[in-house]
């Protein structure tokens, strides 16, 4: 990007350069010096004059010898030949204003600005093919109301369902329109209608652009893809003619897919925010433009709308009713066994070694979406080079999961002997706890190398299966395992550290949805007290509104949080309790070994028996 903008620079010096210098090579010779007429007799008297050219009004001529500035060239204005020859023309210096002809005033200004024009389209040409800084400034001015979509065609796409995996309700949702656009007259036979706009909602990552690119390549048709934010410029009117012609464009080549990505930049909902956000009035026109074509043109065309969003709740209701977008997909996260398949898809492209198993991968990466599977194959194969090896392995996937997860490994952050030993406890408590209480997930790895930003141990848990509802038990045994590491420098070291800062706050998080949400508090009823979150974003669905309950059950929701928080920790205390033996040495494998597996906690498990509870 950096060469093409010198490359940009450079160009337009040049072409300032040609200009002038092409401006004063025409002036030079266009221009003829103009002399005195008095001047003219005294050179024709002294015969330096070789030839001159009369005209009613003017005189022109070349003299044999050049005067003293260099001028061999002259043009004078013709006198009264009476008054030139007046006893008084001695003393009398006779000059006048040289009049230009038409042609040469013309000449004059239209070469120049022709010439300048040429370039300038020269340059805006050039600039718009590199990309750089012309490319905006072409697009800009020659072009500002052109729709910005990049347009492939039936094998410009390279992309079927073949290529997404872990989608399969979402695939079977668009194999209609895939048919209809091969056949529309079969999809039509019975009086029904292509939906005019389908949303494809779901998390960031899980594939919605390419399932949209799927889409077009098993219809083999025009496929026009644009960014919600590139209708919008700070010109008023642009993101709705290029909204006019965009749609134009698909019509021409129908059957074709239209794909607006991230709607939500253009969409949003019109007055969300009162008189702060919602009165962008270029940002309006174009979505009340948008609307105003999806109504106007006619499915059966063979026009299709997919468009896609990370955040629903936030578009306009216009835009989302029946008529426009009739049909939302969901693109969630997949599950254990669509992470299975988007694993195969993505470990065909590596060289994998033979304890590699796809099965075992995906019950490490609960909640990972496409992307993140991509990224995490990726880090193993580069793991697996670093490492010198000449197959990915499987753990190096349980490393690349623990870089994702945790963070980069510190090898360079030292700590001392007692801050080891908190360490190794807190880890092991995790563990412990989690080995002892029913439903919990298995432990796959405990480790006390620091990791990322604070973390300076971690424990990763394998779930057996992928869950959707969880009871109340299972959430007060989650929370036990959270605070397992907190107990056990209770009980062990005998005071506590800042080390479980991450596990309090998860613990509260849950305490208090379990309250506020689920209802699962007998004292406050079966009541919702706040706005519950997105399934994948961080921001509550009731934006901008305060709390919905007094103080007084502002404090017994305080207390019930409290409550459920001190239960679980009591119950990590009193299994530990029976597990002390087990503890310290797990506590000094860790400090030995640095990391124990999941078969290295079976033995432990087998090999140190269960204390009673007191002992």
């Amino acid at each position: 990007m950096e060469k093409h903008v010198q490359w940009n620079i450079w160009y337009v010096i040049i072409a300032i350069i040609a200009m002038i210098a092409f401006n004063d090579a025409l002036r030079s010779w266009r221009e003829v010096q103009p002399l005195a007429y008095s001047e003219f007799l005294q050179q024709l008297d002294a015969g330096n004059v070789e030839e001159i050219r009369v005209s009613s009004d003017r005189i022109e001529g070349t003299l044999e010898r050049p005067l003293p500035d260099g001028r061999t060239r002259f043009a004078t204005v013709r006198i009264d030949p009476e008054l030139a020859q007046s006893p008084a023309r001695e003393h009398v210096k006779f000059s006048g204003v040289i009049q230009s002809t038409l042609l040469r005033d013309v000449l004059g200004w239209v070469i120049p600005a022709l010439l300048f024009f040429g370039l300038w389209s020269f340059l805006l040409r050039r600039f718009s093919e590199r990309g750089g800084l012309g490319g905006g400034l072409g697009g800009g001015l020659m072009s500002i109301g052109r729709s910005k979509a990049k347009v492939y065609v039936e094998t410009g796409v390279g992309v079927t369902f073949a290529d997404v995996a872990g989608v399969d309700e979402a695939k079977e949702e668009l194999r209609e329109v895939v048919g209809f656009l091969k056949d529309p007259g079969h999809y039509g036979r019975l009086g029904a209608r292509i939906p005019k706009g389908i949303l494809l909602v779901g998390p960031p990552g899980t594939g919605k652009t390419l399932l949209a690119r799927a889409v077009a390549g098993e219809a083999k048709v025009p496929f026009f893809s644009i960014n919600g934010s590139e209708f919008v410029e700070m010109f008023v009117g642009v993101g709705a003619a290029r909204v006019r012609d965009l749609f134009e464009q698909a019509r021409q080549k129908a059957p074709a897919i239209i794909f607006i990505d991230e709607i939500d930049a253009l969409g949003r909902a019109r007055g969300a925010f009162g008189a702060f956000g919602g009165g962008h009035d270029e940002k309006e026109q174009t979505l009340n433009q948008l609307l105003a074509e999806i109504d106007g043109f006619d499915p059966s065309s063979g026009v299709v709308l997919l468009a896609a969003t990370n955040r629903p709740e936030i578009l306009d209701p216009a835009l989302l009713r029946a008529g426009r977008f009739d049909r939302q997909v969901l693109v969630d996260r997949p599950d254990r066994v669509g992470r299975v398949q988007i694993l195969h898809v993505h470990l065909k492209k590596v060289r994998l070694d033979n304890d590699v198993d796809p099965e075992k991968i995906a019950g490490l990466t609960p909640g990972f979406t496409g992307a993140d599977l991509a990224n995490l194959v990726n880090e193993a194969a580069l793991l697996a080079t670093r490492r010198g090896r000449e197959a990915v392995r499987l753990e190096d996937f349980t490393g690349a999961v623990e870089r994702i997860v945790a963070g980069l490994e510190k090898k360079n952050r030292l700590l001392n002997a007692e801050e080891r030993r908190i360490v190794a406890h807190h880890e092991m408590g995790h563990a412990l706890v989690a080995c002892a209480l029913p439903g919990s997930d298995v432990v796959h790895k405990v480790s006390i190398i620091p990791r990322g930003v604070g973390a300076l141990g971690y424990t990763i848990q394998r779930p057996t299966e992928d869950r959707f509802l969880m009871q109340r038990d299972e959430l007060m045994n989650k929370m036990a395992v959270l605070l397992g590491g907190r107990a056990a420098e209770s009980l062990v070291i005998g005071q506590m550290s800042t080390g479980a800062a991450d596990d309090l706050a998860k613990v509260t998080d849950i305490a208090r949805t379990m309250v506020t949400q689920y209802g699962m508090e007998p004292l406050l009823g079966h009541l919702v007290y706040e706005a519950p979150r997105s399934p994948w974003l961080a921001t509550p669905q009731w934006p901008g509104e305060g709390p919905r309950y007094s103080e007084e059950t502002a404090q017994r929701i305080d207390a019930a949080v409290r409550r459920l928080v001190e239960e679980a920790f009591e119950r990590s205390l009193a299994v530990l309790g029976t597990q002390r033996a087990r503890l310290e040495q797990g506590a000094a494998r860790l400090l030995e070994r640095e990391t124990l597996s999941e078969e290295d906690l079976r033995a432990l498990l087998r090999e140190v028996p269960e204390t009673e509870q007191g002992r």
